[in-house]
């Protein structure tokens, strides 16, 4: 009768680890702000670019609290944006690396912003952590007007520094 008590409090003991576990595993959290700026010279005939990013981004699990990102490139003579928000009705996805935020219908976000022209209905964001590193990895046609996608970048979480990827 010694053996099955002790086999009974094993498994129970077993079942309680388990539970204490599970419920002391944390979900991944991000509270990013973003502000960069950066001027390259463009190849060819020298003309000055102007990167601009503003961002805002608050993830819990798979839930948004807050997504705000403007993503700006501007020329000698015109500038191009690509903006997305919590209003677009975003999704996030929890990854070995991060998120991958995305649409929950494209085209009707693009048809609301009045873009008139095809760019394409996809848009897939990836927000992925390296070290002390945040790589934001754009693949987001779908909601820029006249440029082709958002830039991508990564912020050192530790200084707020930015490097502008190519």
């Amino acid at each position: 009768m010694k053996t099955r008590h002790f086999k009974l409090s094993l498994v129970t003991a077993l079942l309680f680890s388990t539970a204490s576990i599970t419920t002391l595993a944390q979900e991944p959290a991000l509270d990013l702000h973003v502000q960069c700026t950066q001027t390259k010279l463009e190849d060819g005939n020298g003309e000055r670019l102007i990167f601009a990013d503003q961002a805002h981004i608050k993830l819990h699990g798979n839930t948004i609290d807050d997504f705000q990102w403007e993503s700006s490139l501007f020329r000698t003579d015109h500038g191009h944006e690509c903006s997305i928000d919590k209003d677009d009705q975003l999704l996030a996805e929890v990854t070995e690396k991060g998120w991958r935020i995305s649409l929950k219908d494209a085209i009707a976000t693009r048809t609301q912003r009045g873009y008139d022209f095809d760019r394409g209905y996809q848009c897939s964001i990836r927000v992925e952590r390296e070290g002390e590193m945040v790589h934001i990895r754009p693949t987001c046609p779908a909601l820029c007007g006249s440029r082709m996608n958002f830039t991508e970048l990564k912020i050192n979480t530790s200084n707020g520094q930015c490097e502008y990827q190519d």
